[in-house]
């Protein structure tokens, strides 16, 4: 057996240089323009307005729940009882376009990305740090402008009314999903931001109540949850010290709900005003036969025509039955069902809808500091709000909804492919170790391999022809290539 590589030659830096050169294959701008970073020095603080319509709502109890070192806080959540189990749901997001002007420099740095590009080495913002993450970024104890979505939500889980506005807010407590969520589930206790709050514990525990609910009624409309396999690279300093996978928990449910909520709420308010909006949909599946097919190898059988439910169903089933294997028979259900798009969509015209999600009417409203299409919504919005014409015709939006499904396409390439080169990176030390393996794809040419621990995914590069996806194997590591994001596995036998 060889044995492992002790020096890394590789390092943070060259992850760096490997993921701006994919944001330039890309045609992504991994940095700002002059233009863009002169407008910058022009900024001096965060943006107050005098207008009376804008509420001053900094006396609720909001608070925002993020990954663990996200500092571009889009979103804050707060809630209050309405009596009859009812709750109002208040989701308030960054005024993002008090600061960032229509055709600005640093907008049209922002329209030619359209999203902000994260890997573990760089983030690239869509917005300059010092907006996204202070000046536009909902920041602890800071009086920030934003647009509030209150929602009422019954028992069943269903939104019943929902009003916009725009509102004075103070994030109270900056809290993070994993430690939200081990507390929520008895394993952890409540974060010292959260106990620093008077009636924080409760304010949380309503919250997860409500989105669970709403998770439970999208789960019966078909919504489908799927779960895909993203590791990401984990570094001290310069070195990657190990790969870890995000798990679902109830914290990022919390936040999934409310802003599935809030963003068909957004779809809705522009709709009933007669405006175009930037959807976000996801076609009902054209490989749908093919979908029928992969049930079909599971022996379930699933209608003809496209069913959201039936196939919820069936997932929940195979969830359940090999939890293993669930990730790469959800990335395979993706891929059949296509990715999803912006379309504009017309008042009175028929809504596409997100057969991902089961939801009719849906937009991107919740990240104006890390996503153009809210950015877009927003504006719109306030335009509405004031009593104002739109801020974009229907021409513009509709290059704006080809432009935008582009960038993201290529946004995720980048994503995928750096996080390759991490994962590769992080391998190269292990090399000539023994792993067990699960084979995860077949072509007559090659078989891929996942491993669990670390968990990472390769290229079976010697082994036994005709092994079927789903099978349980022995692999060692024999190589890694890190500027090509690839890891070489061989079967032991």
């Amino acid at each position: 057996m060889n044995t492992p590589h002790t020096h890394q030659a590789f390092q943070r830096s060259d992850l760096v240089r490997i993921a701006t050169q994919a944001m330039r294959e890309h045609s992504l701008e991994p940095e700002f323009s002059p233009g863009a970073l002169q407008q910058l020095q022009t900024i001096g603080a965060a943006a107050h307005e005098s207008d009376p319509r804008i509420r001053d709502l900094t006396a609720l109890p909001w608070c925002s729940i993020d990954n663990d070192d996200s500092l571009d806080l889009d979103q804050l959540t707060a809630c209050g009882g309405m009596g009859n189990g009812a709750v109002k749901i208040f989701v308030a997001v960054a005024d993002v376009d008090a600061l960032v002007k229509k055709n600005s420099a640093i907008d049209q740095h922002a329209r030619v990305n359209t999203t902000s590009v994260y890997t573990s080495a760089r983030v690239f913002a869509m917005l300059p740090e010092r907006l996204s993450t202070n000046l536009t970024s909902l920041n602890p104890g800071e009086e920030r402008l934003a647009i509030v979505t209150e929602m009422v939500v019954g028992l069943d889980g269903v939104v019943s009314h929902c009003t916009v506005h725009r509102a004075r807010v103070r994030n109270q407590a900056k809290l993070a999903y994993d430690a939200v969520a081990a507390w929520i589930e008895g394993k952890g206790d409540l974060p010292a931001a959260a106990r620093a709050v008077p009636g924080m514990d409760a304010q949380l525990r309503t919250q997860d109540a409500v989105a669970q609910r709403m998770r439970a009624h999208r789960r019966e409309q078909g919504s489908l949850d799927l779960e895909t396999f993203q590791p990401r690279a984990v570094f001290e300093g310069e070195r990657v010290v190990g790969i870890r996978q995000q798990e679902q928990n109830r914290a990022r449910q919390l936040i999934e709900e409310f802003m599935i909520a809030t963003n068909t709420c957004t779809a809705q308010f522009l709709a009933q005003h007669g405006t175009s909006a930037l959807r976000r949909v996801v076609r009902s599946p054209e490989r749908w036969l093919r979908i029928v097919e992969v049930a079909s190898k599971y022996g379930q059988s699933l209608p003809k025509t496209p069913d959201s439910r039936a196939l919820e169903g069936f997932l929940a089933r195979q969830r359940k039955a090999d939890p293993l294997r669930f990730p790469d028979l959800s990335l395979v259900i993706i891929k059949l069902m296509g990715s999803g798009e912006y379309v504009v969509e017309y008042p009175h015209g028929e809504p596409i809808g997100h057969f991902g999600l089961a939801v009719r009417d849906y937009t991107h409203s919740t990240a104006p500091n890390r996503r153009y299409p809210d950015l877009v919504s927003q504006r719109m919005v306030k335009a509405l709000l004031a009593g104002e014409h739109s801020p974009y015709g229907t021409a513009e939006l509709a290059l704006l909804a080809e432009h935008c499904t582009h960038q993201e396409d290529a946004a995720q390439k980048v994503e995928r492919s750096v996080r390759k080169s991490e994962a590769a990176l992080f391998m190269q030390g292990l090399v000539g170790q023994r792993f067990d393996a699960i084979v995860t794809g077949r072509t007559p040419s090659a078989t891929w391999v996942r491993i669990f621990a670390p968990p990472a995914e390769g290229l079976l590069v010697a082994g036994q022809p005709f092994l079927e996806v789903g099978q349980k194997i022995r692999v060692k590591l024999v190589g890694t290539n890190v500027e090509r994001g690839f890891i070489d596995f061989e079967q032991l036998h």
